[in-house]
């Protein structure tokens, strides 16, 4: 009988309550947004099956890839589209064209993130694209079953414990199932992600479009982008990825689910078929394959993920290795860490009118850490100032002293001052 004691060892998979023949489990969401099964016991025949399918009790081996690739999709309009190097679409395409099924997270009607299938390309565009929420299951592994059973391909896509989850859900392996999972970094409650798309829009129903990765600016620039509906005359936001508060959290392992600290599906034990992600640093160990509008990793896993490898008339490759992929993401393998804030954050969540102020809030660096910033940036100036509007700083300065609390003119007035040691008569002072 599942019961969960310590939410850290949930990842929210729904393999448990998918595989309840009496339909005994059902999801709810806790007060930070995020789902967890709950048990009827009155209806509950302890036949133990959702404990046999939990990836938290039962985890897979970790493994390293058999090889590891960059690649870019040599299609430019589907790669700006895409996340990384648009290898994904290729993946589902060929997918479809055999008259198989793709799963992919899309947006609901709400903009919240639910793992849904495709049997059209059109369908396909859907699950394009970085979405930073939690993704619901709701049927997806059943409904992955059932295709599988009829003998149709089946290409499902998901975080690496999205995978797993199917796995012990499907509990022995299909030939026509192809599995392909990311590099995660964590995911974030559905709940703040609410919060804050209300906040930014007048209504979630004038939203038309949301990406968490727009290319606008190149693909190491990111950029958070919602698009309102024309009718309804309202602007569009695009913000940087760094400056956007929702992201910034993200970012800073604020709004992540307890179990992404500890995650059991990392270093290949998701038993994915295919890994895909961002090669992030690429452009330090080959620039030929990097022109900054995307390039895909590609983790292959097993013999099945080899045999679907796309032909290199679609796909511009070059091998790498695993301990390359491990320098540059090291996500592949370590979880985060959780936010020191993060609890601190969660209870203040529920009375907050404004998500995007306590963000702002719990973020902001503690004060001495501003004064001390304030001052620094306050001393290069200064500098650049004294040597002629010639900026030393960078050119490590020869200086006599420095004084964070000259008293010259006073105990209670803060000055700073700063001695040039080659000419000390030069003396710049900050008030």
């Amino acid at each position: 009988m599942i019961n969960i004691i310590d939410k850290v060892n949930c990842c929210g998979c729904s393999a448990c309550a998918s595989a309840c023949p009496k339909r005994c489990i059902t999801m709810k969401s806790d007060n930070e947004g995020f789902l967890y099964p709950h048990l009827d016991k009155d209806t509950c025949i302890d036949c133990g099956l959702c404990e046999k399918v939990c990836n938290e009790l039962h985890p897979f081996p970790q493994r390293s890839p058999l090889q590891v690739w960059a690649a870019i999709n040599k299609d430019e309009e589907i790669r700006l589209k895409s996340s990384s190097g648009g290898i994904f679409h290729i993946l589902a395409k060929m997918t479809i064209d055999d008259g198989g099924v793709v799963f992919g997270a899309r947006f609901d009607e709400n903009w919240q993130v639910v793992i849904d299938y495709a049997e059209t390309m059109i369908g396909v565009e859907d699950f394009m694209g970085s979405k930073y929420v939690q993704a619901r299951i709701e049927n997806a592994y059943k409904n992955a079953k059932r295709f599988l059973i009829e003998g149709r391909k089946v290409l499902f896509s998901g975080t690496p414990c999205q995978v797993a989850g199917l796995k012990q859900f499907l509990r022995k392996e299909y030939d026509n199932l192809l599995t392909v999972d990311f590099i995660c970094h964590g995911t974030p409650s559905p709940r703040v992600w609410g919060m804050y798309l209300d906040e930014v829009t007048d209504s979630c129903k004038f939203v038309k479009s949301i990406s968490f990765r727009n290319k606008i600016n190149g693909w190491k620039h990111l950029h958070f982008s919602v698009e309102y509906d024309p009718v309804t005359n309202a602007t569009s936001l695009l913000s940087s990825a760094y400056q956007n508060q929702y992201m910034k959290a993200f970012l800073a392992d604020l709004t992540l689910r307890p179990s992404c600290s500890s995650c059991s599906a990392k270093s290949g034990s998701s038993n994915s078929d295919i890994t895909i992600a961002d090669f992030w640093g690429i452009w330090n160990v080959n620039l030929d394959m990097y022109d900054d509008k995307g390039t895909s990793m590609l983790f292959i896993n097993t013999d099945k993920g080899r045999q679907v490898l796309p032909s290199k008339e679609l796909v511009k490759y070059s091998e790498s290795d695993y301990a390359v992929a491990l320098k540059y993401n090291k996500a592949c393998a370590v979880s985060v860490v959780p936010n020191p804030k993060r609890k601190q954050f969660f209870v203040q969540l529920h009375a907050t009118k404004s998500v995007i102020k306590l963000i702002d809030k719990t973020l902001a660096p503690p004060f001495l850490d501003t004064c001390v910033r304030s001052i620094k940036s306050f001393a290069r100036k200064m500098l650049k100032k004294a040597n002629g509007g010639v900026n030393h700083y960078y050119t490590n300065p020869e200086i006599s002293s420095i004084t964070f609390r000259n008293k010259e003119t006073g105990w209670k007035s803060y000055s700073l001052s700063l001695i040039h040691i080659s000419e000390p008569t030069r003396q710049a002072e900050i008030s």
